[in-house]
């Protein structure tokens, strides 16, 4: 099969087009190695089709790993808007608390949105015992004394 270098450099103005449609920044790569075939069969034009795609697909395959091995940078787990942040926050118990039953309690600071919850505990606590949250499942808070 005769590839011509310009097959090879629409391929890879198609698919650097189609990491429009991937926000992963994947696509890219197998772009830029399918320009980086059409550049060498413009150097050596006699270059067969089985190396042809052996260099795209390991000029490839070499991109993406140092892409994501060592330029990509992990963002920073935001942790704001998480109720993993907030575990350790004291707060006051409102209406008392049993094992089976749920209580209130109010934060000293605002969590999610809100200062008072619903909460639950593995002890039973009194209106005015000192807590801390512990974790958050769904709109109820886990909460165990200070």
């Amino acid at each position: 099969m005769d590839v011509q270098w310009w097959y090879w450099l629409v391929a890879a103005g198609v698919l650097i087009a189609a990491e429009l449609l991937v926000p992963a920044f994947f696509v890219f790569w197998f772009g830029l190695g399918a320009a980086l075939v059409s550049v060498t069969l413009l150097v050596v034009p006699g270059l067969s089709f089985a190396a042809q795609l052996l260099l795209w697909a390991a000029a490839s395959a070499l991109m993406v790993v140092v892409w994501f091995r060592f330029f990509r940078k992990e963002a920073p787990a935001d942790q704001r808007w998480t109720a993993q942040a907030y575990e350790g926050t004291s707060g006051i118990i409102l209406t008392p608390v049993d094992t089976f039953t749920k209580g209130r309690v109010r934060f000293a600071r605002s969590i999610l949105g809100s200062d008072e919850w619903s909460c639950t505990s593995n002890d039973s606590l009194a209106v005015g015992e000192q807590v801390i949250l512990v974790e958050i499942h769904g709109n109820v808070a886990k909460v165990a004394r200070a």
